[in-house]
C-alpha cells in the first residue's frame, strides 16, 4: 500500500485482510493517520532491494533450472549488496 493507494476502501480491505498499512496518508488528507516512519523507511529498503535484484538477468529471467542454483546466486548477489 502506498500513498497512490491511500483510499478509505483500499486501507479498510488491507485492514480486513490482517495487512497493517504502513504508508503514509496523502498530504492533503483531511483526515490523516499516523503511520510508523521506521516501518515506512524499512519497506522502502526491501523496494530498492527488489529493484537492485532485478537488475541481475540470471534472476530475472530464472535461467538457472536446479532450485539449489538459484538460490546460489541469489546469496551470491545478496552477498554483492551488502558489500556496495
Amino acid at each position: 500500500m502506498d500513498r497512490a493507494y491511500d483510499g478509505n476502501e483500499t486501507r479498510q480491505l488491507a485492514l480486513d485482510l490482517g495487512l497493517i498499512p504502513i504508508a503514509p496518508p496523502h498530504p492533503l488528507r483531511v483526515e490523516p493517520w499516523t503511520y510508523s516512519k521506521t516501518w515506512y523507511r524499512r519497506r522502502n529498503e526491501v523496494e530498492r532491494l527488489f529493484r537492485r535484484l532485478k537488475g541481475f538477468r540470471r534472476i530475472f529471467s530464472r535461467f538457472d533450472k536446479l532450485d539449489l542454483m538459484f538460490m546460489a546466486f541469489l546469496c551470491f548477489v545478496l552477498v554483492v549488496e551488502a558489500l556496495r
